[in-house]
């Protein structure tokens, strides 16, 4: 069975069936040896109607006691030989599947990694989730066609073969049998193909949907547009619904032909059998062994039946799967060295430069403006963005990622120990130390998010952080940022979920994280704004002032109304500079007042101190 650290191979994207081949043949000794095993545990099966006419015709009916003994014994020893078989049978197979299932998740896994930011935009998060949840074990199943699939198949020939020594009429009727049903289940299999298809389809945009419920479900409160949401989720499960019923109602036909049809086959087997028997044509022991083939065969042609059903859901997940595996990462033609040190980074299309060693703010009147320029100076988008006068598409992507961060505010954080998710940054040839830790943890004013849990950083925390309020996922992505350490962090709305307090010690201690390194903060805090030493107002997406936010707040009315909420007129007076800073001072990201920035270095410190809150910091941040 595949390790966990081995290589999952090359796989055979070009369509499902080709897909499911590979899986077979990336374990072909174990593929073998589970037909093997499998036609010789049904063989052992089909052997006893064989024996038992032997100790009925040479023991039982001639009164040889000693005979039927031997005959008896014959019987017991090979089914005890089949019993062993059969387990290692089940053993060989069930590793067969397992590897399969395995080899699946590690492809699709380690696929989704290396396409990062292309798969969100190729590809739904219901579309992965319906496949790592549904579609590989489905695929996982179908590879039992390669041990007893292969070893009905083979035990059907046995039987009709050795039937043409009792009745050539009968033989027939089991070799022809097979076709008949073919026939007949065929077109059932194919329109499951289809049925099964379309509901795997659904089913991934029903799964994204419940996915945007989970995480706007506090948004939408706050809007009022639940029950909206609420309703086209329940449409669009009453049509789930509907196509899982014509799922069913194929499925239910294809399973019913293949346990009833198989029955009415060997019933006519039987029936020929007896037949033939109070015709003289056959002996009684004769009959005794055709009963035990029925009996026998019932198995192996139901399972064929059963195969054929599973393999055509297979094929269908087999395709989704290739398709995700088909998904391209953004090429990557970079052949030019980075900088060799810190550098500007420098967007043409909206004007923004971001000088090295600095630490810069960037205000936009429209957010979907600042994510542009953040995905074009990150490289996560088609960029003609240059970075030390390079092209940011000409540097090899690698080289751009050990060095510019972006820290997004709704980054995914992984289930597991918070020093974990804190230290799941670039790899390091060391591990982070504590006092590593404790300045990240510092910095983004997260001391009490680690008091507050049982075990501190060694406490185990729920995947995305859900056991944490908004505002500590919030400092959590802030501490990880800061303890990777990256030449270049381009950091969006780091602190839009902190409270006035919280946001004020966080703003005053990036800086003194980060001394003589290049830092971009998309945000329209006040407080954060404050620090910064440019902040570059953009509108319409381009940069249209720039300078401290003191001065940009006295002479651009529209980034006044932007970051202070400005109730009078963007475009009239503009006022003394000590009018408007009085106007908006103790204003955070919400645009509230009541937290007043600190203007010397004493308050400063006494904000910067770490000590653990009451609890109405603690319920007050509760509910973001």
């Amino acid at each position: 069975m595949i390790d966990v650290y081995e290589d999952p191979g090359e796989p055979d994207v070009r369509g499902g069936w080709r897909y499911l081949w590979w899986l077979v043949r990336c374990q072909a000794g174990r593929s073998l040896a589970g037909a093997v095993l499998s036609t010789v545990w049904m063989g052992l099966l089909a052997v006893q109607p064989y024996l038992m006419a032997r100790a009925v015709g040479d023991g039982l009916l001639p009164g040889r006691t000693g005979v039927l003994a031997g005959w008896t014994g014959a019987m017991f020893a090979v089914g005890a030989l089949a019993a062993w078989v059969s387990i290692m049978r089940h053993r060989t197979m069930t590793r067969v599947r397992m590897d399969a299932n395995f080899r699946t998740v590690k492809l699709i896994v380690g696929h989704t990694v290396r396409l990062g930011a292309v798969l969100s935009r190729r590809a739904g998060a219901g579309e992965v989730v319906t496949i790592g949840v549904g579609d590989v074990q489905t695929i996982a199943v179908a590879l039992t066609a390669v041990g007893p699939g292969v070893g009905s198949l083979m035990v059907y020939l046995l039987v009709a073969a050795v039937l043409f020594s009792v009745s050539a009429q009968l033989a027939a009727v089991v070799v022809l049998g097979m076709p008949v049903i073919a026939l007949l289940t065929g077109p059932l299999t194919r329109r499951l193909q289809g049925v099964e298809t379309a509901y795997r389809d659904r089913q991934g945009v029903l799964a994204a949907r419940i996915g945007d419920l989970a995480a706007g479900l506090r948004v939408l409160n706050g809007l009022g547009g639940k029950g909206l949401f609420a309703d086209a989720f329940r449409a669009d499960s009453r049509e789930l619904r509907d196509r899982g019923y014509r799922v069913g109602a194929v499925a239910s036909w294809v399973q019913a032909f293949g346990l009833g049809l198989p029955t009415l086959f060997l019933a006519v087997v039987a029936w020929l059998a007896a037949r033939l028997t109070a015709q003289g044509t056959i002996g009684v022991a004769d009959l005794v062994a055709v009963y035990g083939y029925v009996a026998v065969l019932l198995g192996p042609v139901a399972f064929i039946v059963e195969v054929g059903y599973e393999l055509n859901r297979a094929v269908v997940a087999a395709r989704r799967v290739t398709g995700l595996l088909r998904i391209a990462p953004e090429p990557d033609t970079g052949t030019l060295p980075a900088p060799s040190g810190p550098a500007e980074l420098y967007d043409p299309g909206s004007g923004v430069r971001v000088p090295p060693g600095r630490l810069v703010a960037l205000a936009a009147a429209r957010p979907a403006d600042a994510t542009a320029v953040i995905d074009r100076l990150g490289r996560y988008g088609p960029t003609d963005a240059t970075w030390g006068g390079v092209r940011l598409d000409a540097v090899p992507l690698a080289d751009v990622r050990a060095r510019v961060l972006v820290a997004d505010h709704e980054a995914g954080l992984f289930a597991g120990p918070l020093r974990d998710i804190l230290a799941s940054g670039p790899e390091r040839e060391r591990d982070f130390s504590e006092a590593e830790l404790a300045r990240a943890v510092h910095a983004s004013a997260a001391e009490d998010v680690v008091r507050g849990l049982p075990d501190g950083l060694d406490t185990e925390l729920a995947g995305q952080g859900r056991t944490l309020s908004g505002g500590q996922r919030q400092r959590v992505r802030l501490a990880r940022a800061l303890l990777a350490d990256p030449e270049v962090l381009l950091a969006v709305e780091p602190t839009s979920a902190l409270d006035a307090h919280t946001e004020a010690l966080v703003a005053s201690r990036l800086r003194a994280a980060r001394p003589d390194r290049t830092t971009l903060v998309v945000t329209t805090s006040p407080l954060v704004l404050d620090h910064a030493d440019t902040v570059l107002f953009l509108t319409d997406g381009k940069v249209r002032a720039a300078g401290p936010h003191r001065r940009l707040l006295v002479h651009e009315p529209g980034y006044r109304a932007l970051v202070a909420r400005d109730t009078g007129d963007a475009e009239g007076t503009e006022g003394t500079e000590g009018d408007v800073l009085n106007g908006v001072a103790g204003q955070g990201s919400s645009g509230t007042t009541g937290a007043t920035k600190p203007s010397d270095p004493s308050e400063l410190s006494e904000l910067s101190k770490p000590s653990r809150p009451s609890e109405g910091t603690f319920a007050g941040e509760a509910g973001r």
